[in-house]
């Protein structure tokens, strides 16, 4: 009887949270997802010495941001502005998103995007670097947009995984390979 209850009022809480009106303020932003998010996978090459960079930022919050920080109207689903789309990405995570190894700035260089069902997913390529003992990450990603903005960073090297947080402000972390 109790797990009944308890399964009627999850059911009540996502009806009544699905479902409720909107206030003229909140029409606008119906279709808003609440959680403000990226996700970066850091993954250390050792073959080639690089390393390798891929970041998830929803599509909406993206574009919203391109849009109002480049004053113009962001689309990153239409093929036909892929290319125009592709400088502007490539302007924004290269400027929102530095990785230090060993204290050196560790340089970016842009690959492209893709559109990844609700999200986009950013690759990049860091220059060479061998001997990586310690990666500082500094990432702003999205914190001109929201300021409950959390990036996730999964960082991968010699079959290694660490996962770290940064939650607006905080701006870098540090960890150990």
């Amino acid at each position: 009887m109790l797990s009944f209850l308890h399964h009627s009022l999850l059911i009540c809480y996502v009806f009544t949270g699905l479902f409720k009106p909107l206030a003229p303020a909140e029409a606008g932003n119906a279709l808003k997802h609440p959680l403000h998010l990226s996700s970066t996978e850091l993954n250390y090459n050792l073959k080639e010495s690089t390393m390798e960079v891929s970041c998830r930022i929803f599509t909406d919050d993206f574009e919203d941001i391109l849009s109002k920080k480049y004053k113009i109207k962001a689309d990153l689903s239409l093929e036909a502005k892929h290319k125009e789309m592709d400088l502007l990405v490539s302007k924004y995570i290269i400027s929102h998103l530095q990785l230090a190894a060993n204290g050196k700035v560790l340089p970016l260089n842009y690959i492209g995007f893709e559109k990844d069902n609700e999200a986009v997913v950013v690759y990049l390529e860091s220059a060479k670097v061998k001997n990586i003992v310690k990666l500082e990450t500094t990432s702003t990603v999205l914190y001109d947009l929201f300021d409950d903005q959390t990036n996730i960073f999964h960082l991968t090297s010699k079959g290694n995984r660490h996962s770290f947080k940064l939650t607006f402000p905080d701006k870098k972390v540090a960890s150990s390979l």
